[in-house]
């Protein structure tokens, strides 16, 4: 798949946003944290968006067979660089959040997280895929849930419930999760397996291209609340 994403592509999608993460949480300031979470928030905001607004009803508008040939372009980039974005993202503002005091126990909500919003969306992976009895997904699903678990139990003497704007936005960086790790991304794998096979099925391919441009316009919107709650926090109101 990085072959046919462009392997420098493929690399600068997922080595850049991550690193970049792992310096400001590691060794920036709050201002520079804050940057990396706005700007990878913006780039998976934006780009689905315009998946919704401009390229859904463009591809809406093809031939079958034209729409399939468009994904087998278009989806290796966006399975590496959609879910670095997102990944980047999420995780960025849980961190910023428990460094200005608005996540306290941050290791135990991150623990929660893993359970409450990975386990659901690892469980869609599982069906898409029909994994529930392969080992490697049981034993992804245990140390991500698993672990989730333990860190949840270790850390909760820290654990406090935030305000209501925060777990506002908890909820909904957990239905993006779901969407996103649990349906867009096994979306884009089970496109790509498809397109390299001996047969591939066009209409297949563009069903899934079309479900997966649809669901990035409601990941889109969801953002746009999550960017709503921000200012809320930030300025306690909207001047109304």
């Amino acid at each position: 798949m990085a072959k046919r994403a462009n392997p420098a592509f493929g690399a600068g999608a997922v080595l850049i946003p991550v690193a970049l993460f792992a310096a400001a949480s590691l060794f920036g300031t709050i201002q520079q944290l804050t940057y990396v979470h706005v700007m990878t928030g913006v780039l998976w905001t934006g780009i689905d968006l315009f998946m919704t607004l401009v390229l859904g009803p463009v591809l809406g508008g093809l031939a079958v067979e034209e729409r399939a040939a468009v994904f087998q372009r278009f989806t290796p980039k966006m399975t590496f660089l959609m879910p670095t974005l997102a990944f980047t993202t999420i995780f960025a503002g849980m961190v910023l959040a428990g460094r200005m005091g608005y996540l306290p126990g941050l290791s135990a909500w991150g623990g929660l997280f893993a359970i409450v919003a990975m386990g659901p969306a690892l469980l869609a992976v599982g069906f898409q895929f029909d994994a529930f009895t392969d080992r490697r997904w049981l034993a992804l699903f245990a140390v991500v849930v698993g672990g989730g678990a333990v860190s949840f139990v270790a850390n909760l003497g820290t654990f406090a419930i935030p305000g209501p704007a925060i777990l506002a936005a908890l909820a909904v960086v957990t239905v993006l999760t779901i969407i996103g790790f649990g349906i867009l991304l096994p979306g884009e794998i089970r496109m790509y397996l498809e397109m390299t096979s001996e047969t591939p099925d066009a209409d297949l391919i563009g069903a899934i291209g079309m479900r997966n441009a649809k669901l990035s316009g409601v990941e889109g919107v969801l953002q746009l609340s999550i960017v709503a709650i921000m200012v809320y926090i930030r300025y306690g109101g909207f001047g109304f």
